[in-house]
């Protein structure tokens, strides 16, 4: 190590418990991140100022103007640039110890195994429910350790699953904790968050990260922590490894992960943007929006405003004689409200707007 390499961490190589020994096994750790938004961006940032050596970026959106409040690593040049590539450039001009790559393409049932093969250490920084399953049931079928966190509202969620212990036995994991994926919990697009508990929820994962690199502390493995913001609480729920890496590779073959992309929605509940336009110029289609966010501006007149968090089909009063678009901000919230009222009102004439308003 050279000079400027430790002048750069000095602070850090001054601890004992770390020192230039530990600043080496930093620099010789490899980290898959996946999703570069509120918890993605900052940890990717703060594990490449601390000397991780390679860094992954695994992100198939684009910055959103509704992001910056809380993904503060990205400027309104940003928006409608590529997260990944926008934060792999960000940690390259200010870490040049870091080896960073990223990847745009949306993370799969066909690729999540090819992805992770070769890397220590896997972050879970995304929203999305059947996405966090599916990350765990890789780590899981690969034996890769997975530091976990998710948020709703003023909760925020950290655990370290599926670490190898000594004795040679792994941790808990996701499914040991919420053994089903739920299908009735918002993501923060529908159920909003506010970008303090982001942040040290992020934080929380970081320092998962850096102790399992250094194999230093006291992981949190076996418990799950919930903190909660507003009554600066901590939680320990503690788990038991009940669910085999046997029943998870059956799980993995068997599950298909659904909302993990765009593409298994059903085409018939879909209507492409152009489409949308043509049908916009009649009088018997009715626009519905399922953003929870009052202040959002619209590209056209939308008829009726029902966030998806309290979205009750059967309390719509819908005429079943109209055509019914709805729309979200990309497409994902508004398809599951096409489903939940089609299921409702097998008979209506009922479409998502794909890929929504923000690329329309």
């Amino acid at each position: 190590m050279n000079t400027a390499y430790n002048t750069f961490f000095k602070r850090q190589i001054t601890l004992s418990e770390i020192g230039i020994e530990g600043q080496k096994k930093l620099q010789q750790t490899n980290v898959l991140i996946v999703g570069c938004g509120g918890l993605g961006s900052p940890i990717a940032v703060h594990l490449a100022a601390s000397g991780i050596g390679t860094i992954h970026l695994i992100d198939f959106d684009v910055v959103d103007l509704s992001n910056l409040h809380r993904q503060v690593f990205y400027c309104l040049e940003d928006v409608g640039v590529s997260k990944s590539e926008t934060l792999a450039k960000f940690i390259k001009a200010r870490t040049p110890f870091t080896e960073v790559t990223y990847s745009k393409e949306a993370l799969a049932k066909s690729n999540v195994l090819e992805n992770f093969k070769d890397f220590d250490i896997i972050v879970d920084g995304t929203d999305s429910l059947p996405i966090k399953y599916l990350i765990n049931d890789a780590c899981v079928v690969l034996g890769k350790p997975l530091v976990y966190g998710s948020l709703y509202k003023f909760d925020g969620y950290v655990a370290t699953f599926n670490h190898l212990s000594k004795e040679g036995g792994c941790s808990a994991n996701l499914r040991d904790a919420f053994p089903e994926i739920a299908t009735d919990i918002p993501n923060c697009e529908t159920a909003g968050t506010m970008n303090a508990i982001v942040g040290t929820i992020a934080m929380l994962q970081v320092n998962e990260v850096l102790k399992i690199a250094l194999g230093i502390g006291q992981l949190l493995v076996n418990k799950l922590l919930i903190y909660n913001s507003l009554r600066n609480s901590n939680f320990v729920l503690k788990l038991k490894p009940t669910h085999s890496k046997k029943a998870i590779e059956t799980t993995f073959k068997e599950e298909d992960y659904s909302d993990v992309t765009c593409e298994i929605q059903d085409a018939n509940l879909l209507i492409t943007a152009d489409d949308f336009k043509m049908e916009l110029e009649g009088e018997n289609t009715l626009i519905i929006s399922v953003i929870g966010n009052p202040n959002v501006s619209y590209p056209f007149k939308v008829d009726y405003v029902y966030p998806l968090v309290s979205l009750e089909p059967v309390n719509m009063k819908l005429d079943l004689c109209k055509n019914y678009v709805i729309v979200c901000h990309k497409g994902i919230s508004s398809y599951k409200a096409a489903v939940l009222i089609k299921k409702q009102f097998p008979t209506i004439n009922v479409l998502s707007l794909v890929n929504g308003i923000d690329n329309f």
